[in-house]
């Protein structure tokens, strides 16, 4: 048996951008995780910042459309999923993007904002 799954919580670092493809509507929008560490020689506290593209396909893209903003902390569950192309001038490209299937609204800047999950299987009921 395999297993491709990848498991993120962090900030939405934009509003969704959110369009029909193949006849259905997908929502992309990127989160920024950090890591916060202790350098071993000088001490000093280090910190980085990692941004990780996501796509919502169907009703889950839907309830991203309508609830997610950008700072928005968000829990995201999905498969990973690898592209690779090459454009006009023949240069490659490669691009790793989380493909969710369930999403966790944790909080939100907006008053009244509540933590609420949603999977791509109760996002269609």
């Amino acid at each position: 048996m395999n297993l491709n799954k990848a498991t993120l919580m962090g900030n939405l670092t934009h509003d969704p951008m959110v369009k029909t493809a193949a006849g259905q509507k997908v929502a992309t929008f990127s989160i920024a995780t950090n890591a916060v560490w202790r350098d071993a020689k000088s001490k000093a506290l280090k910190k980085s910042v990692e941004f990780h593209p996501v796509t919502a396909w169907g009703h889950l893209a839907d309830i991203v459309e309508k609830y997610i903003r950008k700072g928005d902390r968000l829990y995201v569950e999905g498969r990973l999923s690898n592209h690779k192309w090459e454009d006009r001038n023949k240069q490659h490209h490669e691009r790793t993007e989380v493909v969710a299937n369930q999403l966790i609204m944790l909080g939100s800047a907006r008053k009244g904002a509540k933590p609420e999950a949603v999977t791509a299987e109760t996002a269609t009921a």
